[in-house]
């Protein structure tokens, strides 16, 4: 860790956190005024559609030039230029007056997105030690989530009519809290310490980045973990967005499903901070195979009507939901086959693949709900998934165990 206060690293966190908060703020700034969108630039259904998910296939396309990036220009510069792409992204959602700038605004995201997502492993890997990376991960994870509940829950009741009920000034409001996030992460890292640390970092990078991209696909533990972040993606994402229906399914009312589908952000934002904590390298993959066996009993339980039954599938999916990711990307970025130099190519190569899960798990779910009319199939497709989690941790496991043993 660079030299600097013991407090620095925590204030360096913060700076990370508000990135991730700004983030979760623009990802799920356009889910709360579709209709007025609609209504407004005279837009169908599939065009929202379409256009809400385009930033996911710009996502999967640039994480891994984003990641080779942010370990060309290192993550103080890196993380405010992905800051400023979101700021300028929903900027121009303000400014659309049609389907194609829309579209085009949306998929600059896609572009910064990458830059942060890989940004902020990288950060914390360099800063952090021991069981206090897992807690700064878990930290910074709940930056997302509690962006996306400040943008759902207050753009009707609050901002809406405090703006002139004009969905475009909520967007720009939020450029501008964006563009704040990137001078609040500009200030914090003026200090010295940041600075030498991102200068020793590019000077001492010599090897040609799509050298060691190359290198870290022939590891299988990497190609492992890259096969599990899809599995993960596509588990998290497909429940996601569709749990609400899916509860509305089981006979809850608009409401009811939405005050139960809110249980899995609150565990969540609850888990992110203890779980992580706890996976430590000694135990790391046992808890790793514990959130697996959690996703695959909520994907089960959630099929059930009764509703206590429904309560411990939600909390269970709060539990594997917030840590997943965070467990495996905390294993990533310490395997053997990765250095610190290394770990912007890593995680971009892992968000890379991991976002076609995020894509394929809400399509999946859709396709099979509209094959056989209810999400039974689809959540039996989920348990698989988190089948396949348990047996890939098991093996990670026991490739770590041999690589241990042969170290001794």
């Amino acid at each position: 860790m660079p030299e600097a206060p013991y407090w620095y690293r925590w204030l360096v966190l913060f700076g990370v956190w508000v990135q991730y908060l700004t983030f979760g703020l623009v990802a799920t700034s356009l889910a709360p005024i579709v209709g007025l969108v609609e209504s407004d630039l005279s837009l169908s259904h599939v065009q929202m559609g379409t256009i809400m998910g385009a930033w996911q296939l710009v996502y999967i396309a640039s994480a891994i030039p984003c990641g080779m990036l942010l370990d060309k220009i290192g993550p103080r510069w890196a993380l405010m230029v992905g800051a400023l792409l979101i700021a300028a992204s929903v900027f121009a959602r303000g400014s659309a007056d049609n389907f194609n700038a829309l579209i085009l605004a949306v998929m600059l995201f896609g572009l910064g997105g990458p830059i942060i997502s890989s940004g902020a492993p990288k950060v914390v890997s360099q800063w952090f030690t021991g069981s206090s990376r897992g807690l700064a991960m878990g930290i910074y994870m709940t930056g997302p989530a509690i962006g996306g509940i400040i943008s759902l829950t207050l753009t009707h009741p609050l901002l809406l009519p405090l703006l002139d009920n004009a969905w475009q000034n909520v967007m720009f409001l939020w450029a501008g809290v964006t563009a704040a996030g990137s001078i609040i992460w500009f200030v914090i890292t003026t200090h010295p310490a940041m600075k030498l640390s991102t200068d020793a970092e590019v000077v001492n990078n010599p090897v040609p980045q799509t050298r060691i991209l190359l290198r870290l696909l022939k590891e299988p533990a990497v190609v492992m973990v890259l096969l599990m972040g899809v599995g993960v993606f596509m588990f998290n994402h497909g429940l996601n967005n569709w749990l609400p229906e899916l509860l509305r399914a089981n006979g809850m009312t608009l409401i009811e499903s939405g005050y139960w589908a809110a249980i899995p952000t609150v565990i969540g934002l609850m888990g992110s901070l203890l779980i992580p904590r706890l996976a430590t390298p000694d135990r790391r993959f046992q808890i790793l195979i514990g959130l697996s066996i959690a996703a695959g009993s909520a994907s089960l339980l959630l099929q059930f009507q009764a509703q206590p039954v429904l309560l411990t599938g939600l909390v269970l999916q709060g539990i594997a939901r917030s840590s997943l990711m965070t467990v495996l990307v905390l294993i990533l970025v310490e395997l053997p086959a990765i250095n610190e130099r290394e770990i912007g190519v890593a995680t971009g190569l892992f968000f890379s693949a991991a976002e076609v899960g995020g894509v394929l798990g809400p399509l999946s779910l859709g396709l099979l709900y509209d094959w056989t009319h209810d999400f039974d199939s689809g959540l039996f497709l989920l348990t698989a998934i988190a089948v396949a989690l348990t047996i890939g941790a098991a093996r990670l496991s026991h490739s770590d165990k041999l690589a241990r043993a042969s170290g001794d």
